[in-house]
């Protein structure tokens, strides 16, 4: 018996001691006056928000009707990877999501109904919890959004048949916001089995995002919050752009945020004035602020350093995506989310600039001269069932990728791409091998580049064996199209969100056209557009000649949104599996209206 006690003992403080040995965190973060604390060291930061960290909004394939899924693993590493190189300390994430009643069954929210939890959703927050430990990166977590984007105020009060203002006086309404409050504050994370409450990776709870809230509320909460949790901090979630001395006094609330967008003037004399009034009393720091103008962005940050703030958080930047490439989220001002560490197919938006400028002021708000970057971790090379299709899952910091082939039974490996690029495209295949050669099998690897040196190859994967190849037009430019007429315009931004984030795409007046001619034999054609206009469409005609072009009818799919925020255009998807021998030209028609996405010609020898 005691043996069996002993053994007991050991292997609990064993689980215990991987547990701990697993974060990288010792404190607490605390305050003293206006100053934040981990240990006996000063914590200040210059930092990105990043909301889909926990939960995705913007997972928009062309074939997609549900934008909401929740991120992987991988995902989540990218996004605190991409926080820890670019020196961040924190970041803040979104808000936990509330069912809405127009929520179609397939969209998963955190929280369904009064005390009813998904507990998929909060697993994944867990995992959130797990690699920022691991990551040495900081979480704040918000509980509930002003705004009806992900559900809040309405649904919690539309649960009970009330309306939406009964949230912040209603004894009911309030007393279920509390049960998820409780339910997240006293939860045991599944993967790593602490309590939130005993997180150290949590830098701070927050009372929600922007809320416009009496505060009565905002008292009552920060008193339930801190009677569940004396060992983190709480931030003040309000819209206004002032701080209130009533929450400078609160004994609850520990640190006073707020968010800044606009008139950078306006912004820098808010900001000014708020240090002041906090100054010597409760820390303070920018939760939100950005999409301006570049130099605006450095003159903010450097207010924030300069006047001893707590930090800044820089709105806002996306990870990759576990199946290639990177989440996008087109904002306004003709800004996008950022994604690290910036690349060519973001200077539309100055988005190298904004990262470059975020790294240096991270490290300068320290003291400390600026680090060189790490070098990028190996790729991972995805399985290849085409030539035409290939992707790959990135690594966190790398600029580019040397991605190459080698033949069945050869040696040498050939360049293929070498500076290959995981964010020109969405939510689609990153790469066509237009010259692999029909019949030969073939190997493929990759590893990933930036400034500090190049990462080890991936694992190869193959043999693969060329039995079809394909023209694939992303809509860049005209160099796939062998033939064009009319007024043709290449779009990037315009309709960039009612488009699912494509930002390469083709319109045409009526009338106007593309050819393209087929180094083969037609096997498959696919052509995505969106329709921007009712009734809009396109015509296909193919032939074995220029002359003999003939009108078909294709399969037909179209994927559309129910009722949704963002008016996102219906996305069509033509399909003919040709039959017939020798379909050497496809022609491509548009309408007034029409925007192509891609276009995809399979073709054998």
């Amino acid at each position: 018996m005691q043996k069996r006690t002993f053994l007991l003992i050991t292997i609990i403080m064993s689980m215990t001691f991987v547990q701990c040995a697993s974060s990288q965190f010792s404190n607490y973060v605390t305050r003293k006056t206006d100053k934040l604390y981990d240990g006996e060291k000063e914590v200040r930061f210059i930092s990105f928000n990043i909301p889909n960290l926990h939960y995705v909004e913007d997972y928009l394939p062309f074939e997609g009707t549900n934008p909401w899924r929740l991120p992987n693993e991988y995902e989540i590493r990218d996004g605190l990877k991409s926080i820890k190189q670019l020196g961040g300390k924190v970041t803040r994430i979104y808000v936990l999501s509330v069912k809405r009643a127009e929520d179609s069954p397939d969209i998963i929210r955190h929280v369904e109904g009064p005390g009813q939890f998904n507990e998929e959703a909060f697993k994944t927050l867990d995992l959130v919890m797990k690699v920022a430990n691991e990551e040495g990166v900081r979480v704040i977590i918000p509980f509930v959004d002003n705004w009806h984007w992900w559900g809040g105020p309405k649904e919690y009060a539309a649960f009970r048949g009330k309306e939406k203002e009964a949230f912040w006086t209603d004894k009911e309404v309030i007393e279920d916001f509390k049960k998820t409050i409780n339910f997240l504050v006293n939860r045991k994370n599944s993967y790593t089995g602490v309590t939130y409450k005993e997180d150290k990776a949590l830098f701070a709870w927050e009372t929600g995002n922007e809320l416009e809230a009496p505060f009565s509320w905002t008292k009552e909460i920060a008193a339930y919050v801190k009677s569940l949790d004396n060992n983190h901090l709480l931030v003040e979630g309000i819209r206004g752009k002032e701080l209130t001395q009533e929450a400078l006094e609160d004994i609850n609330l520990d640190i006073l945020s707020t968010h800044h967008y606009g008139d950078p003037k306006f912004s820098l004399e808010a900001i000014d004035k708020n240090q002041k009034v906090a100054k010597g009393k409760k820390p303070y720091f920018v939760g939100e602020y950005g999409i301006i103008p570049t130099p605006k962005i450095r003159e903010i940050t450097d207010k924030i350093i300069n006047d001893g703030l707590a930090g800044g958080m820089i709105w806002s930047l996306r990870p990759r995506v576990r199946s290639g490439g990177f989440y996008h989220h087109y904002e306004y001002n003709n800004v996008e989310s950022y994604r690290f560490p910036g690349f060519a197919s973001g200077d539309w938006y100055d988005e190298k600039a904004v990262l470059e400028i975020a790294r240096e002021k991270a490290f300068q708000i320290d003291g400390l001269p600026q680090e060189q970057m790490p070098i990028p971790e190996t790729p991972v090379m995805l399985d290849i069932k085409n030539v035409g299709l290939i992707s790959w899952q990135g690594s966190t910091g790398a600029q580019s990728y040397s991605l190459e082939r080698k033949e069945e039974y050869v040696n040498d490996w050939i360049v293929l791409e070498a500076n290959a690029d995981d964010s020109k495209y969405q939510y689609r295949p990153l790469f066509n091998d237009k010259t692999a050669e029909f019949g030969k099998r073939y190997f493929y690897r990759i590893n990933a580049k930036n400034e500090s040196g190049a990462s080890g190859y991936s694992m190869t994967v193959g043999p693969i064996e060329v039995t079809e190849k394909m023209i694939v037009d992303e809509m860049e430019n005209f160099e796939e199209v062998f033939q064009k007429e009319g007024e043709l315009k290449l779009l990037v931004s315009e309709d960039i969100r009612k488009a699912k984030e494509d930002r390469s795409r083709l319109t045409g007046s009526n009338g106007s056209y593309v050819i393209y001619q087929i180094p083969g034999n037609a096997l498959k054609i696919q052509v995505d557009y969106f329709v921007s206009k009712p009734d809009s469409g396109i015509s296909l005609l193919k032939g074995s000649s220029m002359a003999d072009l003939e009108e078909f009818t294709p399969g037909k799919e179209v994927f559309s949104f129910a009722k949704n925020d963002y008016g996102f255009f219906d996305a069509v998807r033509l399909t003919d599996n040709i039959s017939n021998e020798g379909t050497k030209f496809l022609k491509v028609k548009l309408n007034d209206g029409v925007q192509i996405s891609r276009i995809e010609i399979t073709y054998k020898k």
